[in-house]
């Protein structure tokens, strides 16, 4: 599990979700040989896959932190970078997307019905300006697949609830993106409003 996927996993374990890493599933399309029919069968990556009783989420996770971020026309397919496009796949192509939902019901015993698709962002492209933040949210929330829309949520959305995860002094978890934010409150290297969260006054 890469270093954005275990705080993400982090976050949605605080909302009751048991968390697994990476999960393929399998999906046939015909190639483009002119001279016969012919198939090839690709295995999809979720990169988390997050159950509760009443509920999954296929998680597509994407940090880009330190670079340009997550770009919206990638996320919508319509960009001319087809790479860039296939790395959303799971999201942007209709048929994949209806498959992998159908797939994960009937692998782990949910209805259609229950399996929601989500994409987690470290950082969208423009971050200033917002446009491509805001493109992906209102491309996502017009999806239907599975439960409905496409869930997205950014860093800013996730990381009080990780802190407070952080700061449970009720139940020690040898995680490392706890133990991180720990040992940079213990060095006085976060900002204060995140230092006083791991670090609650006396009442």
């Amino acid at each position: 599990m890469e270093a954005f996927e275990q705080f993400v996993a982090v976050f949605l374990e605080q909302q009751n979700y048991v968390v697994g890493s990476a999960v393929k599933f399998p999906f046939k399309r015909q190639t483009k040989r002119q001279d016969r029919v012919e198939f090839q069968t690709h295995g999809y990556e979720i990169d988390l896959i997050a159950a509760r009783a009443d509920h999954i989420i296929l998680a597509t996770v994407k940090s880009y932190l330190g670079s340009r971020g997550v770009v919206a026309d990638h996320v919508l397919g319509t960009s001319t970078n087809l790479a860039a496009n296939k790395l959303y796949v799971i999201l942007n192509n209709r048929r994949i997307r209806s498959s992998v939902v159908e797939q994960a019901a009937k692998r782990y015993g949910y209805d259609r019905s229950q399996v929601q698709l989500g994409l987690y962002v470290g950082r969208f492209a423009g971050p200033t300006k917002g446009d491509h933040e805001q493109r992906v949210r209102d491309w996502c929330n017009h999806q239907r697949v599975g439960a409905g829309p496409i869930e997205v949520l950014s860093l800013t959305e996730m990381v009080e609830t990780v802190v407070h995860a952080a700061t449970d002094a009720k139940q020690y978890r040898d995680n490392p993106v706890l133990m991180t934010m720990r040992l940079l409150n213990a060095a006085n290297l976060l900002k204060p409003s995140i230092s006083e969260m791991l670090d609650p006054a006396d009442d």
